[in-house]
């Protein structure tokens, strides 16, 4: 029985099988300088430490980054599609240098990995988001991301010390050298990968039935639990789930293990490295789907990727990987058949059901069923629990606006008018804030942010509680209330409101004196005077306090709410 060797021929395991020698590592790490690394880092790290990224033994060095961007290849000439880059502020690499080591540590504390730095350069982001994406468009999350990353790259060498802990779902999580043991007990030569980071609807168990009976495998469900894309439904609840289909699995042929990789969102490049990975974990062969790792459409609906061009580039490659790619179809569900057949071999005439993951969530929002076709009861049962209709949902209104635009005063009357649900609500004003949460900051754009994002954390904190919270600071930058905005949305509702009044009738108004002092130049840093407020691009309301009373404000914000299912029988 032949099994697939890793990419490269070498599962790179970069963790010492001699605890003596990891506990060397360890002592020794105390005396050199140190990094606490992001979410990100921690699942790039992670994966190379385990070999699921061989054949790299560490982070990409300069030579090797600007060959993967121009030709998906490291510089020896092995495929790999997407730079992997340990990024480190300046005041960090200033102190750093080639031949240095650098220990790398979870946030935490404990040692990961002592680097040994080959490089360290300023890369030209944009070009390699064009590379990577096939656009610098920011709009793009795995765009925005990469442009928000510190601004130099370092490169290097990994000694693993040890793997990072996780101490939910022990039993499902996997080395590449374990999954491929476990191959071998079973005797699995033939393994179909099935990657997602989505909730599982009943066509995705038909796909991956269907692909292990027609190409004679057994399957592994390999979803990503790291990093995926803002928005994305909290991994805890998509793992009851996938527990749920393998233990239904016909002939138990199927296997659950989780990958803590962060997704890129680079559509074809990433479907690549994802085959990549799966090689890595003993998969011989590795199922495409439709706009497979895209972000899907973002704002003004547009799409970065064709729906089948991933497809196109995984199959491209898939000799020299020695795999098989199966390239899912969209399917429907035929009623009158009971069955789920290629939308392409279904007559335009004939009654058939659309798979939507956007009907799936509007439905558990909405508290309406969720038909057996659509997701096994079972696994609808589990995302009921933990995924609870809007109605029962916690949520954040932030308002943003310049001062004196009335967002304080709106928002009051929103906490009394919301206080009758009998729900914990939470008014987080700007001005209390700054008294309480962020007391001894300035009026510098960082100090700012600063402020906004420790609102935006306390606000979260209360969502994920189910509670409601209610913010009303100025808010004068776009990418903080983005920041803010991803904080919130895994836990629940943000509903941001530009309190749209004009700046000459904030000025009028004045009731701090602020803008006065501003335009005496007693005040720098003014917002609308001399530092610019950003207007929100697309928020989920918009309202004008010259046009509207506080009323008529309150009530626009309530109506949104209960249309949207977030309130029912608000008066």
């Amino acid at each position: 029985m032949t099994f697939i060797q890793p990419h490269g021929g070498t599962l790179c395991n970069l963790i010492p099988d001699d605890t003596a020698e990891a506990e060397r590592r360890r002592k020794e790490s105390v005396a050199y300088p140190s990094v606490t690394l992001t979410t990100k880092q921690l699942c790039d790290v992670e994966l190379l430490l385990n070999g699921a990224f061989s054949p790299l033994r560490g982070f990409l060095t300069r030579s090797d980054y600007e060959s993967v961007l121009e030709q998906m290849r490291l510089t020896g000439g092995q495929l790999w599609p997407i730079p992997v880059t340990l990024d480190l502020d300046e005041q960090t690499v200033v102190n750093l240098k080639p031949r240095d080591k650098l220990v790398l540590r979870d946030k935490e504390g404990n040692p990961l990995a002592v680097m040994t730095i080959a490089d360290i350069w300023e890369p030209d982001k944009r070009k390699e988001a064009r590379a990577v994406f096939g656009s610098d468009d920011p709009r793009h999350p795995g765009i925005t991301q990469l442009l928000d990353a510190a601004r130099f790259y370092v490169g290097g060498s990994l000694e693993g010390i040890q793997l990072p802990n996780h101490f939910d779902f022990s039993r499902y999580r996997h080395t590449p050298q374990q999954v491929r043991a476990f191959f071998r007990e079973k005797g699995w030569d033939r393994v179909v990968a099935f990657q997602t980071r989505n909730p599982l609807h009943r066509v995705h168990e038909e796909l991956m039935i269907r692909a292990a009976r027609e190409t004679e495998t057994h399957v592994l469900l390999h979803p990503v639990v790291g990093l995926t894309q803002p928005g994305d439904l909290d991994y805890v609840i998509r793992v009851h789930t996938y527990r749920n289909v393998v233990n239904r699995f016909p002939g138990g042929d199927a296997s659950l293990s989780l990958l803590p990789l962060a997704m890129r969102l680079a559509g074809p490049r990433e479907a690549l490295w994802h085959a990549v990975i799966r090689k890595n974990y003993g998969c011989t062969h590795f199922i495409v789907g439709r706009d497979h790792a895209g972000p899907g459409p973002v704002s003004e609906r547009r799409r970065f990727y064709e729906p089948y061009q991933a497809q196109a580039l995984v199959q491209k490659h898939a000799e020299e990987l020695a795999m098989t790619v199966i390239p899912s179809k969209a399917l429907v569900y035929v009623p009158k058949q009971k069955a789920y057949l290629p939308a392409d071999d279904v007559h335009k005439d004939t009654a058939a059901n659309h798979i939507s993951s956007t009907d799936l969530r509007n439905r558990l929002r909405q508290g309406l069923p969720i038909p057996e076709w659509l997701m096994h009861p079972d696994d609808v049962s589990e995302m009921r629990r933990a995924f609870p209709p809007r109605s029962k949902q916690g949520f954040t209104v932030f308002f943003t606006g310049l001062s004196g635009a009335g967002k304080s005063t709106v928002a009051k009357a929103l906490y009394s008018a919301l206080q009758e649900l009998g729900r914990p609500i939470t008014l987080l004003d700007g001005d209390v804030v700054r008294l309480h949460l962020s007391k001894g900051l300035g009026f510098s754009k960082e100090d700012r942010d600063t402020n906004i994002l420790r609102i935006g954390y306390v606000a979260s904190l209360i969502t994920k509680c189910g509670g409601l919270a209610i913010c009303a600071p100025i808010a004068p930058y776009r990418e903080t209330r983005r920041k803010v905005r991803e904080m919130i949305v895994p836990y629940g509702g943000f509903v941001e409101v530009h309190v749209a009044t004009p700046l000459d009738v904030c000025e009028e108004r004045d009731p701090k004196g602020l803008y006065a002092k501003a335009r005496a130049g007693k005040i720098l840093q003014m917002t609308g005077i001399d530092d610019p407020y950003e207007e929100p691009e697309n928020p989920e309301l918009r309202l004008d306090t010259s046009r509207l009373s506080v009323r008529e404000a309150m009530h626009e914000v309530l109506s949104w709410l209960q249309n949207e299912h977030y309130l029912q029988d608000v008066d």
